[in-house]
């Protein structure tokens, strides 16, 4: 065998090891999926191409990253040290998920089956672990921190196994559909979705339920209209990046118009203000923004980031930010459009659409392990699809 099927069946074997550690990694480890996702792109470095079909992407990705780097140099936030500085983690991250995906578009077949069979098996037991978690209180999960690094409280922990179910809500699509694709039973969804929605339920992360039903939705629309749906979504999605700011300022005014005040748990009104916080700063600053990772600065306002990724890329980056971002979103989502109902791009949109919402309630645009939990969905989408995936076709549909 040549070159080239030694190249696949090396990047194949890469990743059956990502599967492998993707379901121990989403309970116990999540900050784990961005020195994960980095490690498979450098091992499968050969595979690295450039596509006719990738490049549109590709290209609005490098200039909204050349327009980051450039913004911190008036930011308000300057790092430590090279090792903290967002934008040189940027700037190696693109091209080593990249790397990743390309890889896992050219495993050999073979090995690209039994990675998605194995990466299935092990969510749905993730699932079930989350039932069992949620009906223990987390037992296992604290034994096993307390026995390898330390004693945790048990509401920490809660917080933590929280998290795992945002990893899950926003993997079951694809795997579900690679588990068929790999010649796993299409049951192994259950496990899944229904250990999420119990974990969400019971560590009090009430994104991942609502996310369960939202998969469903938009798969179900891509496979009934898949040439107008993932369009739609796309032009959803690009708009709300443009229009959050006003959204949010309107919103704020209509309430005080009508003198409404609701009794929200804390956590959702602390995101209140920390929204009405971002579009007033946002109005200092709305071409340019004040500079990358600016959202750390503007404490105790904002903590960290405003948990909202379109405020935080308008705060961060201003309108041209917020142009690329609703550019990426639009070419990711539009690609999908389909000739025929295909499950791939249905599951590809669903998880895509969980994303934006998670990003819209919950994680920082440049948290390490939620951007590679993102390449790691279209790595997921490129193994499952092979060399075509993403690419608008009547063929191959499952």
């Amino acid at each position: 065998m040549g070159e080239g099927g030694r190249l696949e069946r090396w990047c194949g074997w890469v990743l059956v090891g990502v599967a492998v550690l993707v379901p121990l990694l989403a309970w116990l480890a999540q900050l784990g999926f961005a020195p994960l996702m980095a490690l498979a792109g450098l091992l499968m470095l050969p595979a690295l191409r450039l596509s006719r079909d990738d490049r549109p992407v590709l290209i609005v990705l490098l200039v909204a990253l050349a327009w980051a780097a450039v913004s911190s140099t008036w930011s308000p936030h300057v790092p430590k040290n090279p090792e903290d500085s967002t934008a040189l983690k940027l700037g190696l991250q693109l091209p080593l998920y990249w790397s990743a995906i390309c890889g896992a578009r050219r495993a050999s077949p073979g090995l690209r089956n039994l990675a998605l069979q194995i990466l299935a098996w092990g969510l749905a037991a993730l699932g079930l672990m989350l039932i069992f978690e949620a009906v223990t209180g987390g037992a296992i999960y604290q034994a096993l921190h307390g026995r390898f690094i330390e004693p945790i409280r048990p509401d920490l922990a809660g917080r933590n196994l929280g998290r795992a179910t945002f990893v899950l809500a926003l993997l079951w699509p694809l795997a579900t559909v690679g588990a068929m694709r790999g010649g796993a039973p299409g049951w192994l969804a259950a496990p899944m979705a229904v250990g999420t929605v119990v974990g969400a339920i019971a560590f009090n992360a009430d994104a991942p339920a609502i996310a369960v039903a939202l998969a469903a939705v938009v798969g179900l629309a891509v496979l009934r209209w898949p040439a107008d749906a993932p369009r739609a979504l796309g032009s959803l999605a690009a708009v709300l990046f443009i229009v959050m700011p006003a959204v949010v300022l309107a919103g704020r005014a209509a309430a005080q118009a009508l003198s409404i005040a609701p009794g929200l748990p804390l956590s959702w009104a602390m995101r209140l203000g920390y929204w009405s916080h971002a579009a007033d700063w946002i109005g200092d600053h709305p071409l340019r923004g004040w500079g990358l990772e600016a959202s750390r600065a503007f404490g105790p306002g904002i903590v960290l980031h405003p948990h909202n990724s379109p405020l935080q890329v308008w705060l961060e980056l201003g309108a041209a930010g917020a142009l690329l971002a609703a550019a990426v979103w639009w070419l990711a989502l539009s690609r999908l459009t389909r000739d025929k109902p295909d499950l791939i791009a249905a599951a590809a949109a669903a998880s895509a659409m969980i994303y934006l919402l998670f990003g819209a309630v919950n994680f920082g645009v440049w948290q390490e392990w939620w951007l590679a939990a993102a390449a790691l969905c279209v790595a997921l989408a490129g193994a499952i699809k092979g060399q075509n995936v993403l690419r608008p076709s009547t063929r191959d549909p499952i």
